[in-house]
């Protein structure tokens, strides 16, 4: 074997996996990016002791005293978003809805639970003044409509921040993404659907360091046994 077919084989053995492994650190270390906007907002649990941002990524919408009018918006979440990640342990997804809408968001369950396991969908029944509460927490420049009702969507990680991303599409592709517009079927395909990779790539990328560093001590302590 020459020389040079010696390189070839000791390259292809040796370099490219370090390549490889570097490039996938890399992209890791970039991946889990997206930047917190606001720390520490208001918690659904003041409202409801049995569910809370802690610990979850939370895709968080605020419905207001008009469910139906939010029929496609939700139908455009679910299918972009929701069903892409209800299977994921750490996922949730949270609806605040006003009083009153209780039977509205029956029947909308009905017709969501034919092509959907509803499993991580959480409608949250409160007062007008409890959801206006959480979402003039999240200091965004958006606003409720008079149904209290705001058709973004947004992504809350498990220490219960707000996290902000970045359109990819062309004509809005210097804007920062507080919330997502659920009527834009791209915003959901293409922004929310990978900035929610980001939030539960870097939590599993933080598990995964962790978990290595736990056993490099481990390994430590039993040496110097």
């Amino acid at each position: 074997m020459s020389k040079k077919q010696k390189f070839i084989v000791l390259f292809a053995l040796f370099i490219v996996p370090l390549l490889f492994y570097i490039f996938l650190q890399l992209g890791t270390h970039n991946f889990g990016k997206l930047p917190v906007v606001v720390e520490n907002i208001l918690d659904v649990s003041h409202i409801d002791k049995n569910y809370s941002f802690e610990n979850k990524v939370s895709v968080v919408l605020f419905l207001g005293d008009n469910v139906t009018k939010a029929d496609g918006e939700l139908f455009n979440l679910n299918e972009k978003v929701y069903k892409k990640f209800y299977g994921y342990t750490d996922f949730q997804l949270i609806a605040l809805v006003a009083k009153g809408q209780e039977d509205a968001v029956e029947k909308l369950k009905k017709r969501m639970a034919i092509n959907t396991n509803l499993i991580k969908w959480n409608f949250i029944f409160c007062e007008k003044k409890e959801l206006s509460a959480i979402f003039e927490g999240l200091k965004t420049t958006y606003n409720l409509d008079a149904n209290s009702h705001s058709s973004k969507a947004f992504i809350i990680d498990k220490e219960v921040n707000l996290r902000r991303g970045k359109s990819t599409i062309k004509a809005q592709e210097n804007e920062k993404l507080l919330g997502y517009n659920m009527k834009s079927i791209s915003e959901l395909k293409d922004d929310m659907h990978d900035d929610i990779k980001v939030v539960l790539a870097e939590y599993s990328f933080a598990l995964k360091k962790n978990s290595s560093e736990d056993r490099r001590k481990e390994s430590i302590s039993n040496e110097k046994k």
